[in-house]
């Protein structure tokens, strides 16, 4: 690029700027213009103070912060405060002494004190830390071993013994014909055997019941855990696969050398690696493995195996699974897990007998795109909403078999399945009050861009709502759960922690203050959220930004957020902050802008989560056309002058959109694209479009790579050079082809110090100027 070029993009770049109160310059800061907000909130154990991570001094990072009634602004937490107020307490309901892990070290808390001591500090880090059924009793891992450590007697015994690799084959002894013939010669010879023996013998009746060492080979150890009285302990042993990973060059380094760094797997079949669930038995000091090929459908294929000649026929076998750590009742007598089948299209809740290695089927979800939703594992190493109830007999856990993610009970003893929640809203996060009584339940029952505060009785009902203002509360409860400590948001007002009493419509009162005078300074909008008709009838929802009337220039742009699964057409302030500002920008010059929750989006049920499957830039750009459509029928915008942008998820639709509709969008930018899903993530990749060697149409139709030679519009790349989720790569391979083909109107711009999300203000003012650039040369009608 040219001087003269750069000066003429500044000065194009400055003009739109200077004849707004909001300039890119400012709102492409982020957080550094409209005030860093506090995150992390958690009290402390006591119940008298809030501690959170803040930054109101604009320092070059957070700092602990902590509040307590009487106090008018939060205060700078003292470091050992700051650290403490961040360790994972283990505590038994009605205790004073609670234990954490710091630095690798055991440690205990006096609640009434507010006193810490160290228990156990050794070379070798302890990485775990669970709770026995007996009072001061803690079970620890340390170098893939369990401990057993019992805080009133002061006694630390390691209760097993596993090691990698194989048990060395004992040497031929080339001595053993002299030894043989020694022997039989002479009686000293076999009158030392003999007491030797004895000797032995004698050892053996008081030998060490240290455990015998367990040699696992060349697996992955994963997920050691005891029981709650220490009798067992569970793991998981994973085939270790070498596999290829995407390399990445780095060219800006602090040497001047490039720099490859290994990043991902690529999604594929190869990377489904077995495992197997392994129990220890303390007492027998034995192991052995959980067989679990009378799953009910264990054997089932897929459906879209049909479409393929080499699999509608293929010879049925156990599937892969993927088994958790498990979960125990009290004192250990039940336990449950659940298991994930890694085709992701199954999921099983069981009860484990550990004695007897078996293993009893409670639910069965399957669901012929991929399992997940909220509360329910997407990923095999993903937690869900699993546990038991205060009669150490039922436990609770999420399912989406309604097709909305909903709460459900089961009794081990009665066999009893109880849903608790039902409708079309989603239960998005469950804690179990501590009488075990009631449950406090995070939904988006008022509206699905809402996040409400509800109690309800563990035995069901109705439920009691506590905070249901529009917006997102998250909560956290005080430890008597007496009182709340919530981080609120809205459409236009950024994330607040705020402090109320746990009861029905309780008020918040606001303890935080973050946002800047310049941010202050600038009346932000709330976006309407309006809901439109897909073609295929679904409802679909939108965030719409609308110009006054007299500003009107007559063009639209639409925004495709990220991830896919993600919701941005809601009532709270959205993780794209630096977007949001930016449509403010854009609204102020006239633009109408789109914000839609396409298909695939988080939020609305299974059916909307799962409309992707086999085919991206499927339902979820048609849903951008339809929202297209909407705008030309009911805001007046001009069918011609349309334009959509987005990164990552959002970049990878708008290349679908130029290069599948090319006359349907005048022009776009597409940030950070995936434009080949072969070449993507296995765990997200594989949910979505199956595996490539087992559904190569379904990635064939959802790659842009594919449709390169339909490119229409005036298309804008932009990239960071070091992104190790969508690699450089990607956007390189989609130039290639661009050039091959001879197409002429598009341009990509490349980051050399960006990752996949940017970090410097002058990547990010430098990017969105470009984007303003393209669409006022695009869509903006020119004077005759």
């Amino acid at each position: 690029m040219t001087k003269n070029t750069i000066t003429a993009l500044f000065l194009l770049f400055s003009f739109f700027s200077q004849s707004q109160t909001l300039k890119l310059e400012d709102i492409m800061k982020g957080d550094g213009y409209i005030g860093e907000q506090p995150f992390n909130g958690r009290w402390s154990l006591d119940n008298k103070k809030v501690f959170f991570e803040w930054n109101p001094k604009s320092d070059l990072g957070p700092s602990t912060y902590f509040w307590q009634a009487g106090m008018q602004t939060p205060q700078l937490a003292s470091p050992q405060e700051a650290a403490l107020s961040k360790s994972d307490f283990k505590v038994k309901p009605n205790s004073d002494i609670a234990y954490y892990l710091y630095k690798g070290a055991l440690y205990s808390y006096n609640i009434q004190s507010n006193t810490s001591k160290k228990l156990l500090q050794q070379s070798d880090a302890i990485t775990d830390l669970q709770l026995g059924f007996e009072s001061g009793v803690l079970y620890l891992i340390q170098k893939d071993n369990l401990l057993k450590f019992d805080s009133s007697k002061g006694t630390l015994v390691q209760m097993t013994n596993f090691v990698t690799g194989s048990k060395k084959d004992k040497k031929e002894d080339k001595e053993a014909f002299l030894k043989r013939q020694q022997k039989e010669l002479f009686q000293y010879v076999r009158d030392q055997e003999a007491k030797d023996k004895w000797r032995k013998a004698k050892a053996e009746s008081t030998k060490s019941d240290f455990p015998e060492q367990y040699f696992y080979g060349d697996d992955a150890f994963e997920s050691l855990k005891s029981n709650p009285t220490g009798t067992y302990a569970t793991f998981r042993l994973s085939q270790i696969i070498d596999n290829k990973n995407e390399i990445m060059e780095k060219f800006i380094t602090n040497d001047g050398y490039n720099k490859s760094v290994d990043t991902k797997e690529k999604v594929s079949t190869a990377n489904l690696n077995k495992s197997k669930f392994g129990i220890y038995n303390v007492v027998k000091d034995t192991v052995y493995y959980m067989n679990f090929s009378s799953l009910s459908h264990i054997q089932d294929l897929p459906t879209y195996y049909k479409e393929y000649d080499n699999l509608k026929d293929k010879v049925k076998e156990d599937r892969l699974v993927f088994v958790q750590k498990p979960t125990y009742n009290e004192d250990g007598s039940l336990a449950v897990t659940e298991i994930r089948s890694l085709d992701n299209k199954d999921r099983w809740i069981v009860k484990l007998d550990l004695e007897n290695n078996s293993f009893k089927e409670l639910d069965y979800q399957h669901d012929e795109a991929w399992i997940g939703g909220p509360g329910i594992p997407s990923y095999a190493y993903s937690q869900g909403t699993l546990d038991f109830l205060g009669d150490n007999e039922t436990i609770y856990f999420q399912s989406e078999a309604t097709g909305y993610s909903h709460l459900y009970t089961y009794n081990l003893k009665s066999n009893k399945k109880t849903a608790l929640t039902s409708g079309n809203w989603e239960v998005r996060d469950v804690t179990l009050s501590k009488d075990n009584k009631n449950f406090y339940l995070n939904t988006n029952k008022t509206h699905p861009g809402n996040r409400s505060f509800y109690k309800l009785s563990a035995l069901g009902g109705d439920l009691s709502p506590i905070l249901t203002n529009g917006g997102a509360h998250e909560v956290n409860l005080s430890p008597d759960e007496k009182n709340l400590l919530v981080r609120y948001s809205f459409k236009n007002k950024p994330w607040e922690f705020f402090i109320a009493a746990n009861k029905k419509e309780t008020s918040l009162k606001q303890i935080t203050h973050s946002t800047t005078p310049a941010f202050e300074s600038y009346s932000w909008r709330t976006p309407d959220v309006v809901t439109f008709k897909a073609e295929d009838g679904a409802n679909v929802n939108a965030r719409v930004y609308k110009p006054e009337s007299a500003k009107s220039n007559g063009a639209a742009i639409i925004f495709v957020h990220g991830a896919g699964y993600l919701q941005n057409a809601h009532n709270y302030w959205s993780s794209y902050h630096r977007e949001y500002m930016f449509h403010n920008l854009l609204t102020d010059l006239g633009y109408t802008i789109m914000d839609i929750d396409y298909r695939g989006s988080d939020g609305y049920g299974r059916d909307f989560r799962t409309g992707i499957y086999r085919f991206m830039g499927g339902k979820d750009l048609s849903d951008q056309i339809d929202g297209k459509k909407y705008l030309v029928d009911n805001l007046g915008v001009d069918s011609a002058r349309v334009g959509m942008y987005g990164g990552s998820y959002g970049g990878f639709m708008t290349l679908m959109a130029l290069l599948t509709k090319p006359d349907e969008f005048k022009s776009g930018a597409a940030i950070r694209s995936v434009t080949d899903w072969a070449h993507y993530n296995h765990g997200y990749t594989g949910n979505i479009l199956n595996f490539p060697e087992t559904d190569p149409l379904a990635y064939k139709k959802s790659s842009p790579i594919y449709y390169a030679n339909n490119l229409k519009g005036e298309l804008l790349m932009l990239h960071g050079m070091v992104d190790d989720n969508v690699e450089y790569k990607d956007i390189i391979r989609l130039s290639q082809r661009f050039i091959e083909l001879g197409k002429k109107n598009w341009n990509l711009a490349s980051y050399p110090v960006e990752a996949h999300g940017f970090t410097e203000t002058y990547s990010w003012v430098d990017e969105y100027g470009r984007i303003l650039n393209l669409f006022n040369n695009t869509l903006l009608k020119k004077e005759q």
